[in-house]
């Protein structure tokens, strides 16, 4: 780190400690040079994020809209906001952990229903059915057999 006094680039570190409750780590600095001391913040790099949706699009993803898309889906629906929110969450980190700049909005939507047919089928087929866009009420009838083919099969075992 670079002395602002003096401009040298040697220093110690005197003390260190959490800030912004822990979000940055505040460290007091003495130069070996001058010996004045100077305060750093240290926080980690979030690398940006782009989604890339079905017309070649990009945009920074945004949690929020995630989670509209996912209230939207489950109005009137016996799903706790915070189940919602855990699964924004849940989607966030996966994404990020993967360490790409882009993601296909494809992908996410995927995830979004993968997720929402474990807590409730009927807020599932309301996300799927925008997501999808169904032509017709054939494609509709389509997947609601798949996801009653999906039920029975899971209380068979």
């Amino acid at each position: 780190m670079k002395c602002p006094y003096c401009g040298y680039l040697e220093d110690k570190v005197v003390d260190s400690r959490p800030a912004d409750e822990g979000a940055r780590i505040r460290r007091r600095r003495e130069c070996l040079s001058c010996g004045k001391r100077f305060t750093t913040y240290e926080m980690i790099e979030s690398m940006p994020l782009y989604v890339v949706k079905r017309d070649g699009t990009r945009q920074a993803f945004d949690r929020m809209k995630l989670i509209n898309g996912m209230l939207r889906a489950c109005e009137k629906r016996p799903v706790a906001l915070d189940s919602i929110e855990k699964i924004a969450d849940d989607i966030e980190l996966e994404l990020r952990g993967r360490l790409e700049k882009e993601v296909k909005s494809v992908t996410i939507g995927e995830m979004v229903m993968d997720r929402l047919k474990e807590i409730d089928e009927v807020s599932y087929v309301r996300f799927a059915s925008v997501y999808r866009s169904f032509k017709d009420v054939n494609s509709f009838i389509d997947e609601l057999n798949s996801l009653l083919r999906d039920s029975s099969e899971i209380s068979k075992n």
